[in-house]
């Protein structure tokens, strides 16, 4: 089935894996592309100047961060979840992924999903591309643009991928269960452990149970505990 212009296919799946097409309703948006590179200014009310600040900042005041280390990795999950589960959810509904170049796709830090996220044209890549999208094309510049004004670890980064990843398989996995689509969820695990095998993802979860190996830090949210995946089995002592 090929992409259609407005990716109703993947409505039904749920909002992390929704992508608006075409302009919002409320004017364009700056581009992640300009989210990754953007330098860093201090100030929250400058929403799209460094749209990846005030993301963080956002994030961080929502859950009450103890520290900006904790809502670095918060913020950085949702968003490569939300990239995950699009680009998977296509590859295993249509058999082709949209193209989310980083200068098509349009993002709203202000906004929660599925409007935070808009593609500017709806242009079809076969599935063997997905790696490229969103592993070199999102998640390595990203990362770049967070450790550039945070101290945070490399390796919560990419395990925040890694259990990103999972996430949405799962999703994806349950949805087919639950509505006779056997085929949409065999896609989207051999699809996954592709994408797991690459040397950036292949350290980061257990491959028998899938637990992540480094922490992504909630438990230090007030009230946060430990995530499904966590690599502990009881919050760390601070």
């Amino acid at each position: 089935m090929d992409l259609d212009p407005q990716l109703a296919a993947l409505g039904p799946l749920g909002g992390f894996f929704v992508l608006r097409t075409g302009v919002p309703p409320r004017g364009p948006l700056p581009t992640l592309a300009q989210a990754y590179t953007a330098p860093q200014i201090s100030t929250r009310k400058e929403v799209y100047a460094d749209s990846v600040t005030f993301r963080i900042e956002k994030v961080a005041e929502s859950i009450q961060a103890p520290e900006a280390r904790v809502a670095v990795s918060v913020a950085h999950q949702a968003l490569a979840a939300r990239l995950w589960s699009v680009s998977l959810g296509a590859a295993a509904l249509y058999g082709q992924v949209p193209d989310l170049d980083p200068r098509l796709l349009h993002w709203d830090p202000d906004s929660a999903a599925p409007d935070d996220l808009w593609l500017s044209e709806v242009r079809p890549l076969p599935v063997e591309a997905i790696g490229e999208i969103v592993r070199a094309g999102h998640l390595k510049p990203l990362a770049a643009a967070l450790r550039s004004r945070h101290r945070v670890s490399t390796g919560l980064l990419w395990g925040n991928a890694g259990s990103a990843l999972a996430g949405a398989v799962r999703q994806l996995d349950g949805w087919a269960r639950a509505n006779g689509r056997a085929e949409v969820g065999h896609r989207a695990r051999a699809l996954a452990a592709e994408l797991l095998a690459h040397p950036d993802l292949s350290a980061t979860l257990d491959p028998v149970t899938f637990r992540r190996r480094t922490c992504c830090l909630y438990y230090r949210v007030p009230g946060g505990g430990l995530c499904g995946d966590c690599c502990f089995t009881r919050p760390p002592e601070h």
